[in-house]
């Protein structure tokens, strides 16, 4: 089964990229779309969603009062093009705010959110929950490609651009090494150095300042080496 996602937001370009972004991943449904959030509200009588995205500013019924109007709350994105609203949202235990323009890499981390909570309140079905983790990335203007966390070896920075490097292959993507970092889980990955991070379990070897991977040696940098070096001694525990 796939998580069912509903879009209230009166911004036909808003919509139209978190549209394009979820249609991009398999596991996410959209189930409909408003422009108002009235009609979210009637939808959402007769209907089960698991994650409604949300815009604040709304004529008639504003985001806020739409929140505090459900019976039954999905989880709840906030999309706003001002942050102003924040705190009031997560008072209302909102699991996330998007500012917009939403750019896919902050994206990805709010479905990564969305994952984690559903299958905490187990409203996930083990198939899906149980499956091998795995991330999508953009390879081309109009192809995500999924990637299974456990057959990333290494990821190298090219400027703008990484190298993701696989079992299978390697992949040119546009993100920094710093945001693609955030969207991993962090007890399985480490950045080494201001140009790599890259898969614990798949160090062979340590030696002086470099590490083993596939038989290729990677320099840890400097700043980083101590926290290298005990976060593998404490993966090998």
């Amino acid at each position: 089964m796939k998580i069912k996602c509903l879009i209230i937001d009166d911004e036909p370009l808003a919509v139209n990229v978190i549209k394009n972004y979820l249609e991009q991943i398999d596991n996410y449904e959209i189930v409909n779309t408003f422009n108002n959030a009235i009609d979210g509200l009637n939808f959402l009588k007769n209907n089960h969603v698991d994650v409604i995205f949300l815009d604040i500013n709304m004529p008639v019924l504003d985001g806020i009062n739409f929140i505090k109007s459900l019976e039954k709350t999905p989880l709840i994105i906030i999309t706003s093009a001002y942050d102003e609203y924040a705190l009031e949202t997560y008072e209302l235990d909102v699991l996330d705010y998007l500012v917009k323009p939403i750019e896919m890499p902050r994206f990805m981390k709010t479905l990564n959110k969305i994952t984690k909570r559903l299958e905490s309140n187990n409203r996930i079905p083990a198939s899906t929950s149980k499956e091998t983790p795995f991330i999508f990335i953009k390879i081309d203007k109009k192809k995500m490609k999924k990637i299974f966390l456990n057959e990333i070896l290494i990821i190298e920075s090219l400027k703008d651009y990484l190298k993701i490097k696989t079992f299978s292959g390697s992949y040119i993507v546009h993100y920094t090494l710093k945001d693609f970092t955030n969207l991993l889980p962090p007890g399985d990955f480490i950045r080494i150095h201001r140009s790599y991070t890259v898969a614990i379990d798949k160090i062979d070897a340590v030696e002086g300042n470099s590490v083993e991977i596939e038989g290729l040696r990677y320099v840890i940098g400097r700043s980083y080496i101590d926290e290298v070096k005990q976060k593998i001694l404490d993966a090998s525990v």
